[in-house]
């Protein structure tokens, strides 16, 4: 299974690969990241990813996301989010599920921000209460 080469649309540097898990029905986020691009590939499992802007556009209670994917097993591929967008996943397929994270800098702290899943009123995003 192929991640990510450095003439991949998306590649903007290395900084360090981690990993991290989720079990079924678990969810994480609200996350944006000011300086780091993520690119996110499930390599076992299946785990859901919702994005956003954080901001509502015309009437009505919700933020639309502005995707909403399953990546995993029955679709494998990768996804690059740039800095300033809204993550949150959920893990979808059954038992633990683990994603791999291809960020063009090191982790800090002090560079993303955090919210509760409840923060944000995100249309189709109810099962992550």
């Amino acid at each position: 299974m192929h991640a990510l080469k450095a003439s991949s649309e998306g590649y903007c540097g290395f900084g360090e690969a981690y990993f991290s898990s989720i079990n079924f029905e678990s969810a994480k986020g609200w996350k944006l990241h000011q300086r780091m691009t993520l690119n996110l590939v499930v390599p076992y499992g299946e785990i859901r990813f919702v994005v956003h802007t954080g901001e509502k556009v015309g009437e009505g209670p919700y933020i639309d996301p502005l995707l909403d994917i399953i990546l995993g097993d029955s679709n494998y591929s990768r996804l690059t989010v740039p800095p300033g967008y809204w993550v949150a996943f959920q893990g979808v397929g059954m038992g633990t599920n683990i994603l791999m994270n291809l960020a063009n800098i090191e982790h800090d702290p002090s560079e993303s921000i955090n919210k509760d899943l409840n923060y944000f009123n995100v249309r189709g995003c109810e099962f992550f209460d």
